[in-house]
């Protein structure tokens, strides 16, 4: 069986994209058929690339916010997403990009999960962080705004929304049928009401409907203790309210092993789980672990239809 053919983007290229896919390839090669979607300029010379961006890179400093660089992690992003929906490759696995790289550049997205889902027209969708070790996977259900607003954006049907996702992927993922714990928002899943209601009002009916279409969800538990062994050996999935609630644990947990996943697209994206680490970019010291973890899980999945 041919090996898939993933598309690499490099992401911004002031940061540590270009280095980590160098540092990678070998290894990249023996997983799939690696095509970056980058700056050839920022690469040694042998690795396929295609730059379909008319971004000027020429002034682009490693290490530094560029609205160049910005523009052209976009518009490889976009060109990679077309790729796969026209069947002329098996996914994406991108690097990372920056957000105010993206801002300067005039992309109102602020961020991969965001572009992919508007490019699709995916009409749910979640990030999620993936351990293969652990076999776990976390949903989050709000994404990348500030807290203050996060929380407007927990209400029933969106966190019903990102168990039903977690429902429907955890078995291609880990190969078994999903157990989800469902994440509390307020510090001791609000003990009772003494520090808010969203837990009563929200997590719970939520997770009663998920029951009551036969999903075997737990919660809401709290924050700080469903990432606890004891706890997540119970579980296969988790839903997390907020961005930090899943990242920092997942993180902790599977350091570099951690591998970004977008769920409820059409078509294969996974990421490395980190950011573009424009403070060591260019020293020849960048771990490349998450981006070969993101293949193997892209290789995975890519015969395996929508996730």
């Amino acid at each position: 069986m041919p090996l898939p053919k993933l598309l690499i983007t490099m992401g911004d290229c002031a940061g540590i994209g270009p280095e980590i896919i160098a540092t990678a390839w070998p290894q990249l090669r023996v997983l799939c058929h690696p095509v970056v979607i980058g700056d050839p300029c920022k690469l040694p010379p042998g690795l396929e690339c295609l730059n379909p961006s008319t971004a000027d890179l020429s002034k682009v400093v490693l290490g530094k916010v560029s609205a160049e660089a910005g523009r052209a992690a976009f518009d490889w992003l976009v060109f990679a997403i077309d790729e796969c929906r026209a069947g002329r490759a098996d996914g994406i696995v991108t690097c990372p990009l920056n957000k105010e790289g993206l801002h300067a550049a005039g992309v109102p997205f602020p961020g991969h999960t965001e572009i992919l889902a508007h490019r699709t027209g995916a009409k749910s969708h979640a990030m999620l962080l993936y351990d293969d070790e652990l076999q776990l996977a976390v949903a989050h259900v709000t994404l990348h705004q500030s807290v203050r607003t996060a929380v407007a954006g927990i209400t029933v049907d969106s966190v019903l929304d990102k168990i039903r996702l977690l429902r429907d992927i955890v078995p291609r993922l880990t190969g078994a049928a999903a157990r989800i714990g469902v994440a509390a928002l307020n510090p001791h899943a609000s003990d009772g009401g003494l520090f808010g209601d969203e837990e009563s009002r929200i997590i719970a009916p939520a997770v009663e409907r998920a029951r009551a279409e036969g999903i075997d969800a737990t919660g809401p538990i709290a924050a700080d203790a469903i990432f606890l062994p004891h706890n997540r050996a119970k579980f296969n999935g988790i839903a997390a309210m907020i961005h930090d609630h899943g990242h920092i644990a997942m993180k902790l947990l599977g350091g570099r092993r951690a591998v970004n996943v977008t769920a409820g697209l059409p078509i294969v994206r996974t990421s490395v789980a980190h950011g573009t680490a424009y403070d060591i970019a260019g020293q020849g010291n960048a771990d490349a672990g998450s981006l070969i973890a993101a293949v193997k899980v892209a290789a995975r999945l890519s015969n395996r239809g929508t996730l």
